[in-house]
């Protein structure tokens, strides 16, 4: 037999096909005439072989090309379908994302309210400590001031009350001279120490009435310090 011609077996087996489909194609050739062999079995010429073999090939192909269009149909289907389900949840998603953003947004809104409040109240706060602060340095220093004072016309009392002891001692000293004289029986020199007695009397009821009027101012003095600072402690406790 030669090697151009195949029987139906050969040709099927070959183009991986069943010999009835082989068999099929065959009554679409156009001679209607087989070649056999000394068994009768059919053989096909090279020209019958590419003939069927195209016809197969064309409907594998066919059958490739239609199973594909179904396939990608379904998946196609399957693409719309997830595609519509995805935009739902993205357009789902969307609109949770805005209502939450919407919430977000309001939250903000509202704690930026309640922080500038704060932060307002902070302000006013930090600005009546620093106004207690100055009115308490003020008034530190005006007590400074007061106590300052005080202390010199303190010093200036002492003075005056060691003038006046001193004063006292020369007064005593010379009325003890002065009474040494009158034992001494000088009649003479008696109008002359009366007069210097007066004179030193009249020097020391003015030192009195000085220092008298010194303790005077300094008790006014004090009063009108303690008014000040009651005062003072008064508005700071209402404030």
């Amino acid at each position: 037999m030669s090697d151009s011609l195949k029987t139906i077996r050969e040709l099927a087996d070959e183009l991986g096909v069943n010999k009835q489909n082989v068999q099929y194609h065959i009554k679409s050739l156009p001679n209607k005439e087989r070649l056999k062999n000394e068994k009768g079995i059919i053989l096909l010429t090279i020209d019958e072989q590419n003939f069927i073999r195209a016809k197969i090939l064309k409907v594998s192909t066919d059958k490739v090309l239609a199973d594909k269009i179904s396939t990608d149909k379904v998946s196609t289907d399957k693409i719309l379908t997830d595609k519509v389900s995805t935009d739902k949840a993205l357009a789902d998603k969307i609109l949770t994302d805005k209502v939450s953003t919407d919430k977000i947004l309001t939250d903000k809104v509202s704690t930026d309210k309640e922080n500038n409040f704060l932060i307002e109240k902070i302000k006013i706060q930090e600005e009546q400590i620093r106004d207690l602060k100055e009115q308490r340095r003020n008034g530190k220093e005006q007590l400074d001031i007061k106590d300052s004072q005080i202390a010199q016309m303190q010093n200036l009392l002492d003075q005056q009350q060691r003038l006046a002891l001193q004063d006292k001692k020369l007064l005593d000293e010379y009325k003890s001279e002065i009474n040494d004289l009158k034992a001494l029986k000088m009649p003479t020199q008696e109008t002359e120490f009366k007069h210097l007695d007066n004179q030193y009397k009249d020097e020391v009821n003015a030192l009195k009435e000085k220092l008298e009027n010194l303790q005077e101012q300094i008790k006014v003095q004090k009063r009108i310090e303690e008014q000040e600072k009651q005062r003072k402690w008064w508005g700071l406790w209402r404030k």
